[in-house]
């Protein structure tokens, strides 16, 4: 597994500075064998910085990042291990494909050719061509080939399918699961696309202004949380009503005279309590892991700021 223990990290705001910009403050995090991950949050909130922590390429300021026990800072055995592919590709402009698999097939002891040329030959790839004139695309398409190629137990994707279109989105997915429960390792995965974290996900985690808000498995984050559709007979519900009974609303909108609540806590609970309450209307509404992406950081006040300007 990777375990990340009590990790923090600081960057100069700008060179010269005294004064620091926290990247990371504080972030204790499992990732188990063989699972899917989803790492999450808001624009520079700090997920790429971990990434690059967790494979050894920033050394933490406190705490400490293992792969299997070993720490993996100036650790070339536990880096061998993993495999990063950012979300940056102009390191790999004059390299062709037969370049790029002569390269890691170097540094890597369980690199495959069978891998790299049955996936380069089933996207079509040109192995020729320098991938200075290849698409946005076709350069993360051989950046993913490379990383399977390299066999490794941990591979991290940060956002990696940036620039596919859907058909290919589907395609690369699809291709880096089957390679992976083949061999059962795992596959950490950032992406703005929450409906992608949550279709090929089991866990995820979110992360805010360098902040764990939570981390768990997908079907456990959900349960946390409910939508609501609620009314009474002889009132409009309000907040203050709701809190009084110990329900922790994130948000309350009301059409008429009907409620619609987002709650954090276990439903059975929360629909306990209104159901004592003697409701006409008291339904469940399915919600998404995108709503709770928004609603956890609306309440953190992210984008609050912006809303109320445009008003």
């Amino acid at each position: 597994m990777i375990e990340i223990t009590n990790v923090s990290m600081d960057f100069e705001k700008n060179k010269g500075d005294k004064e620091n910009f926290t990247a990371l403050d504080d972030i204790s995090l499992t990732i188990p064998e063989g699972c899917i991950y989803g790492f999450l949050g808001s624009n520079g909130a700090g997920k790429s910085t971990l990434m690059r922590m967790m494979c050894g390429v920033y050394r933490t300021d406190k705490g400490s990042i293992k792969i299997d026990g070993e720490e993996v800072y100036d650790n070339p055995a536990a880096k061998g291990k993993i495999f990063f592919v950012n979300d940056e590709t102009i390191q790999y402009a004059s390299y062709t494909l037969k370049d790029l698999k002569k390269y890691y097939a170097a540094y890597y002891d369980e690199f495959s050719e069978e891998v790299f040329d049955r996936l380069t030959k089933k996207l079509g790839l040109p192995e020729n061509k320098r991938m200075s004139q290849f698409s946005k695309g076709m350069k993360r398409q051989a950046v993913v080939i490379a990383a399977l190629a390299c066999r490794t137990k941990y591979l991290m994707l940060d956002e990696a399918f940036d620039g596919l279109d859907p058909a290919m989105r589907k395609i690369i997915k699809t291709m880096i699961v089957d390679e992976l429960i083949d061999r059962d390792a795992t596959l950490i995965v950032s992406s703005h696309n929450i409906t992608e974290i949550n279709e090929l996900c089991d866990r995820a985690m979110l992360i805010h202004q360098g902040h764990l808000i939570f981390a768990d498995e997908i079907d456990d984050i959900r349960s946390g949380f409910c939508k609501i559709q609620l009314a009474y007979a002889d009132r409009i519900p309000d907040e203050q009503e709701l809190r009084d009974l110990g329900i922790e609303v994130m948000e309350l909108s009301t059409l008429g005279s009907v409620a619609q609540i987002i709650a954090k806590g276990e439903q059975e609970e929360i629909m306990r309590k209104l159901k004592a309450q003697k409701p006409v209307i008291l339904e469940l509404v399915p919600l998404t892991l995108e709503e709770i992406f928004i609603y956890e950081l609306e309440v953190r006040g992210y984008g609050t700021d912006i809303l109320k300007e445009d008003k």
